[in-house]
């Protein structure tokens, strides 16, 4: 009963009309495109979607298009492309976790209209701290009733366990509880995890004001960095990517951090493109103001100790 407690509650968060659970979202990516689509459909998915999308992609028999990332001219191509198949899908990360940027979800509903498709988004970087209530992208871009199907996770910000989750028409949900095997062939979760995520939900729907004060941590950090010297890739996201380029620089740097007491961590080729290496920093609603000018002003000290600024 907790676990169709749990549901019903995500279905409401999201404002749909069902959702089934699973062990993770890995789980959910990797179960609903074979469910879903057949040889006669199509899917087209941003190129730098999370490997998770890729791989459940990978398991369906549909035909597959992978559009230029968040390029709605070469989306809109692909989908004139897709017009001699039965049903398009468009599969994208909501916001994308290397580099805080945000999918023009606007634009991409407007196309799906456009081209009679359905989206799918995968919020695992934007449920619970994302739009004025912490619903995710879609909320934060007004498309909440334009967006079709939303594969989210429980494991970050709704309680740091485990736990992944599909939301949306009843109809795909009854499917996906007969055809999706990650749900069929493994054990669902844990209840510890359950009452966990369920409490995470609980205070998220009494009030905004956990998803409020992450968008002004966020900005307090973007705007101290910036004006510090430092590049910060993404847009008024809590994954916070401090570019520094060069591999061996991200490294020393996270090490000197760490020592320093902040926890950060350098990413560099081969997770993320050569010559974009950068210290991947994550603010939390936990984090105090001075906790976050602490952690700009060591940034500060060691970017200097090591030419990373003037």
């Amino acid at each position: 009963s907790i676990h169709k407690d749990l549901e019903e509650k995500i279905a409401r968060f999201h404002q749909r009309e069902d959702a089934i659970l699973y062990a993770s979202c890995f789980d959910a990516n990797a179960g609903i495109f074979e469910a879903l689509l057949t040889p006669e459909d199509a899917v087209l998915s941003d190129e730098l979607n999370h490997a998770s999308i890729i791989d459940g992609i990978r398991l369906c028999k549909a035909n597959k298009y992978r559009y230029k990332h968040m390029d709605m001219q070469d989306l809109e191509a692909k989908l004139q492309e897709a017009q001699k198949h039965r049903l398009r899908l468009v599969a994208t990360d909501g916001a994308f976790s290397m580099d805080g940027d945000i999918a023009p979800l606007r634009e991409i509903c407007q196309l799906a209209q456009k081209y009679d498709a359905l989206v799918f988004i995968d919020e695992c970087h934007a449920t619970g701290f994302l739009g004025p209530n912490g619903r995710g992208t879609d909320e934060l871009l007004g498309v909440m009733d334009k967006v079709t199907i939303i594969n989210s996770t429980l494991g970050k910000a709704l309680g740091g366990a485990a736990g992944g989750y599909t939301t949306g028409p009843k109809p795909l949900i009854d499917l996906l509880r007969q055809r999706s095997r990650p749900y069929l062939f493994s054990n669902s979760l844990p209840p510890a995890v359950v009452g966990c995520a369920s409490k995470a939900l609980d205070l998220l729907m009494e009030s905004n004001a956990i998803a409020q004060s992450m968008a002004a941590k966020t900005q307090r950090f973007r705007s101290k960095m910036t004006a510090a010297g430092f590049t910060i890739s993404g847009k008024d996201h809590p994954i916070c990517p401090v570019m520094l380029g060069d591999a061996r620089l991200a490294a020393v740097m996270a090490e000197d951090m760490l020592n320093r007491g902040i926890y950060v961590i350098g990413f560099s080729y081969p997770v993320v493109p050569k010559g974009k290496a950068r210290i991947r920093v994550q603010i939390s609603a936990v984090h105090s103001d001075e906790d976050i000018d602490r952690c700009v002003e060591a940034f500060t000290e060691v970017g200097r100790k090591h030419g990373a600024l003037p």
